[in-house]
């Protein structure tokens, strides 16, 4: 072959070939203590990129009966599983500004709300004086167009008008969902469907 003939592999471009073969072939790994995969792969990684895989329930729930959610708090991501495992979603969500905010283990769906209203619990106003002691339904409305009420006083799973959260650590306990994925999870879900936090 001629050096001018388009077929003929270099040396430069066989090892550049090489090196990019062996880095998509390197296993993803998992987290310890979490659904995420891989850490992120440098400094310029923005941290509001989850890495979402697909899970089965059997690891987390012991049965489908009323449906389950999974939210992974370190991956930022929900996950819902319908009791006739025909439906699986995957939602990516906000989740609390610290560990001393998170709560997890389980818990379950008590009550389902369209246009929730919102009041600060008395630890918010401590730390943010200035919020409002009552917001209505609306576009002003942290909570968003939907919400899941959970068996824990103050805990929810709930949309978000300000859509700059989700993916990120920017609530005060609750997990937030873009509004168009709480409108679907809402018609998904029950009341009763058990709900783990990891």
């Amino acid at each position: 072959m001629s050096a001018s003939s388009p077929h003929r592999l270099s040396r430069r471009h066989f090892l550049a070939s090489a090196a990019a073969g062996v880095s998509l072939c390197h296993p993803a790994l998992a987290l310890d203590g979490s659904t995420e995969i891989d850490a992120p792969v440098s400094a310029s990684v923005r941290h509001n990129i989850s890495s979402f895989r697909s899970l089965q329930w059997q690891p987390y729930f012991s049965d489908l009966k009323k449906g389950a959610i999974l939210v992974d708090m370190t991956s930022r991501a929900l996950h819902f599983w319908s009791a006739d495992e025909v439906t699986y979603k995957l939602y990516p969500t906000s989740v609390p500004l610290t560990d001393e905010l998170t709560r997890r283990g389980r818990t379950e769906i008590i009550r389902k709300v369209v246009g929730p209203s919102w009041s600060p619990t008395a630890n918010m106003k401590k730390r943010n004086p200035e919020w409002p002691d009552y917001v209505p339904p609306g576009p002003e409305n942290p909570l968003g167009t939907h919400a899941l009420y959970l068996s824990w006083q103050y805990y929810r799973i709930h949309g978000t008008h300000d859509t700059r959260k989700i993916g990120r650590r920017s609530s005060s306990g609750c997990v937030g969902l873009y509004n168009e994925h709480i409108a679907e999870l809402f018609s998904l879900a029950n009341v009763g469907t058990p709900v783990l936090l990891i």
